[in-house]
This record gives structure tokens, sequence and C-alpha cells, in this order.
């Protein structure tokens, strides 16, 4: 925590409620932290979205759960915070972590709005979706890279797109969350045809689905197929896209970091 932190905060004695912001991982148990277990069995509630908090309900037993479906974000954060006023430890989940594309910027930003808060706060980071995904692929992240959401539920199209075409012209490996959904078909396509002013239709991408989970699926392909292989998308889906130096070998993809290697290894 940082000491301005501490200072404005308190010493989260008795009677002063707690908001642990959990990544819990990309979902295998195999991947929640340390840390992140210690601060769930310490909380007294567990607030988050309804399929998140299945993944740990194993570790919700006697806890007081506080959880809602999608598009009710606010309103979780909201409750979290009055179960801290009211003195209760509470864990609030995210997926990979919190901090990315989770809840963490949401509860500081109620708490900004309502003013200081006598409780204790703490982000405990998770493995993101993205790293377990980039994992199963091989090495697609090895150098700099740009993640854009493909939801536009919080984020208007035409800004999606100019992310999309700026970080595709300046040659980073792409990371596209939540790509389609059953309401959602169009935008994938509309995103993959502007990466594909700036990429080969050669380019490798991975498709990976539920990365860490029983029902696990990655599949590597190439820009150009990727279409042909939509049925396999959803919002529970990663692409990544490579860049310019990106190439396949041993069944794995690879991003060059750029070290000089003797016989010219690298593709």
């Amino acid at each position: 925590m940082l000491k301005e932190d501490k200072a404005r905060q308190g010493d989260g004695g008795a009677g002063k409620g707690a908001v642990y912001i959990i990544g819990i991982g990309p979902g295998g148990p195999g991947h929640l932290t340390g840390r992140a277990l210690e601060m769930i069995e310490a909380a007294d509630c567990v607030v988050g979205y309804t399929r998140y908090v299945g993944l740990i309900k194993h570790l919700t037993e006697g806890k007081k759960v506080f959880s809602t479906g999608m598009t009710h974000e606010v309103e979780r954060c909201a409750q979290a915070i009055e179960f801290a006023r009211e003195g209760k430890k509470v864990a609030v989940v995210s997926s990979g972590d919190a901090g990315i594309y989770g809840m963490a910027g949401l509860v500081f930003e109620l708490l900004a709005a309502s003013g200081n808060e006598e409780m204790e706060i703490e982000v405990v980071p998770g493995v993101p979706a993205f790293v377990a995904a980039s994992a199963l692929l091989g090495a697609p992240l090895m150098h700099d890279f740009a993640s854009i959401s493909l939801s536009d539920l919080l984020t208007d199209w035409k800004v999606i797109e100019e992310r999309l075409d700026a970080a595709a012209r300046a040659d980073f490996v792409l990371v596209l969350y939540n790509p389609k959904s059953s309401k959602r078909v169009e935008g994938l396509g509309k995103a993959l045809s502007i990466i594909g002013r700036h990429r080969k239709g050669s380019t490798p991408v991975g498709i990976v689905r539920n990365a860490s989970r029983a029902d696990e699926d990655a599949v590597l392909t190439t820009l150009d197929n990727v279409s042909a292989l939509y049925d396999r998308i959803d919002m529970l889906t990663i692409l990544i896209i490579g860049n310019s130096s990106t190439f396949l070998a041993l069944g794995r993809m690879v991003t060059p970091r750029g070290y000089r290697l003797q016989g010219g290894a690298g593709g």
C-alpha cells in the first residue's frame, strides 16, 4: 500500500471495514495466487459477477455472497463499499487481474465520488487471462503489444476502430478481448479488416478460449483464416494477432525479442 494511503486510511483496526479488490486469475485453481487465496479466506463477504464467484465457490462457504449478472458492475461495487462501511471485510473478485478490465478502477471511482473512506483498501493482483492465453500459444508477447477490447458497451466503436488502426499500423502484437458475443457479431470482422490493412494475411493468430480452465481450447491459424473459425469465438475467447516478426515454430507462436542468434534462428 502507498505510504500516503496508509496515512489517509488509518490502520484498518477493529470496527473499520476493508475492501480487497482481488484478481482470481483466468479460472483454473492453480492460477489463484497465494495472496488472493489469503484475502478471500479473510473476507466476511464476497462480491462479484455470478460466473466468477462460481469459480471460487469452494472458498465462499460461510460468507455473505452478493453476485449479479453482466451490466450490474456499479451495483456490485456500491454494495461492496456499503458492506465495508458496516465494518465488514469484503472481497471484490474479478477474473484475471482486477486492474485489467476488472473492478479495481470502478471501486476507486465510487470511493473518490463519495469522499474519503475510513476503510482499508488493497488491490490484489492476479494472473491476467491474456497471460494464460499467451502461455498456451507459446511466446507471442515477447515484444511490445497492445490490448484492445472489442466490446462497445462502454467505449464508442469509432474509438475502438481508431485504436485498432493505430496499434496495427505501429506493428504491435494485438491482444483482442471480448471479440464476439451473441448480440455483437459484426465487430470482429470489422476489426480484422482494419488490422488487415497493416498485416499480411499469413500473420500468425492464436485463438484461445477459457485459458487454464478444464475446457480450455487453443488453436493457431492465420489472419486470413480467422473468419473460418468464428464458431470457436465468443466473449470467453482471446485473440492474439502477431506482428510483422511473429512466426510459428514447434507448434507454437513466437514473437522474437530481437536477440542475435547464431545461425540465424528466428524465422
